[in-house]
Order: C-alpha cells, then structure tokens, then sequence
C-alpha cells in the first residue's frame, strides 16, 4: 500500500511538472513544445540583431557552425524527428535549399532534444542535402532566446550577410513565404 501511495505522489509531481505554469508563455530552460503559425516575420535592417556565434557536432559526425558561413544568407531551421509539423515542412525546406543553393544562400539544421538514431533516420527519409547541428541538450536553441523561444520548434531564422536575424517563423514555414523571405534578404 505504501507504494501505491508513493506511485501516486510521483505521478501528481510528474503532472503538475507537464501543466508548466499558467501564462502559457515559456520560461528560461522551458523544453515544452510550443507551436506557432509559420508566418514568417522579416525585420527591417536597422532592428536586426546579431546571430548568436553557433557551432556544434552535425548528425554525420562532422562540425558546423554560422561563421563557416560568414557573407551568405542562411536559413537555420530548429526540428526534431518526433516533431509532426516538422516532418510536414521538411519537403518544403529541402525545396527552398536546393533552388536558392547556388546564389549564396545555406541552409543548416539544428536538431533539437531529440535521440540521434531518430534524427538519422529522419534525415535519411527526408534527404534534406543540408547538415544539422544535433543540439540534444538544447544548447544551440537556448543562444537564441529572445529571438526563438527554446522549445518553438520547428522554428525557422534567416541570418543575413552580415550574421544578423533578418526573419524569423515559429512553426512549419509555408513554400511561399519561406522562397520570398530568403529572396528578399538575400537580394539585400
């Protein structure tokens, strides 16, 4: 019986832990999931803020980093395989990348508190063509609070030519907004 009882205060801790608290609005160190609309939001060059310097192992063992992309555009999208509207815009990000390649735009992944077999089994089905940092602990994710709130994923960042935050979506991109927003910063 005394289990039990420990059972039970365990499984209240553990849902009083989910519920977070009531404002709806993620804290620093949140990991819950937070959903946006996609909408892209670009902003005007005199409000951008600088690209935090980022760099992590990539799924395939190598390193990526912003700097080794330092005078192009790169779109940074945040994902995890368990994420159902990443998978649903990940045909539209690899469309995006392979069309806006080879006129100095990068794209670069972050994959977010997800397993690695998981990861790479997604990007195996979804081809992407691009690397991803694999970002378990969230690291990557917590340099851009303020701009991303840590769990918003998928979220996407357009990093201009001189590292700043040109646009940003919080949720799964739509083809449309995604190709002008690239294009009109890139086009800058």
């Amino acid at each position: 019986m005394r289990a039990k009882s420990i059972s039970l205060v365990l499984l209240t801790v553990l849902v009083a832990g989910c519920a977070g608290n009531q404002t709806g609005q993620p804290q620093a160190g949140d990991t819950r999931f937070v959903a946006g609309d996609g909408k892209m939001q670009v902003f005007a060059a005199g409000e951008r803020k600088p690209a935090p310097a980022i760099e992590g192992p990539t799924l395939e063992g190598g390193t990526a980093s912003l700097a080794a992309h330092k005078g192009k555009v790169v779109v940074l999208n945040f994902w995890a395989s368990w994420c159902g509207p990443c998978r649903a815009e990940a045909p539209v990000l690899k469309e995006v990348a392979a069309k806006t390649k080879g006129s100095g735009v990068e794209f670069l992944g972050v994959d977010f508190k997800d397993r690695q077999a998981d990861a790479l089994a997604f990007e195996r089905t979804e081809k992407t063509g691009y690397p991803s940092i694999f970002d378990q602990p969230g690291k990557v994710a917590l340099a851009f609070q303020g701009t991303v709130p840590p769990a918003a994923i998928p979220s996407t960042l357009i990093i201009d030519k001189q590292g700043r935050i040109a646009a940003r979506a919080l949720g799964a991109v739509k083809y449309t907004d995604l190709m002008n927003a690239v294009t009109k910063v890139r086009d800058e």
